[in-house]
């Protein structure tokens, strides 16, 4: 049975659902959906699925900037083809990007651009699989299902744990 645990994140609120024991969603919630959260106990993490609860605590610390790489069981939905990018998505290192032509190339189609870009785009687990690390051929920030604030926001949030705060003075 699943279960849809709504959680506040710094970039907002993500909705978490799972598929028996693992990830099956993490998504940006509409604001609106706040206003119409249940007031009951299940929203307490100790009645939560223990994959949810695993997944609150890992996100916590991703955005505490103590967790670099996710530990969590995963089921994403989609095609072969799409399976096989969001795969290609999480060895991604934390604080890094690729373009999308890179990923293409990883996947062994370079041809296979613009579906990249659609399977990218049609990931439901975000953060998780790390979509918000692929950026377009010439650096530039583009798609992003979350927008892009949130996106530049992910990244600059990495590379400050990965690389440190630089200030030039």
């Amino acid at each position: 049975m699943s279960e849809i645990v709504y959680y506040n994140s710094p970039i907002g609120l993500l909705q978490i659902k799972n598929a028996a024991d693992a990830i099956a969603e993490v998504i940006f919630a509409d604001d609106t959906v706040s206003e119409k959260l249940p007031e009951n106990d299940f929203l307490q993490k100790n009645k939560m699925p223990a994959i949810i609860n695993q997944c609150i605590g890992q996100l916590d610390k991703y955005f505490a900037g103590e967790l670099f790489e996710f530990n969590l069981k995963l089921a994403p939905d989609g095609t072969p083809f799409q399976l096989n990018v969001w795969s290609e998505l999480v060895k991604i290192r934390y604080g890094r990007t690729e373009s999308y032509l890179s990923l293409s190339k990883h996947i062994g189609n370079v041809k296979a651009i613009r579906a990249v870009g659609t399977a990218n785009g049609r990931n439901r687990i975000a953060i998780i699989i790390p979509c918000h690390r692929v950026i377009g051929n010439n650096g530039d920030l583009v798609g992003y299902a979350g927008g892009l604030w949130r996106k530049q926001w992910l990244l600059a949030h990495e590379s400050k744990y990965a690389n440190g705060v630089q200030t030039l003075f």
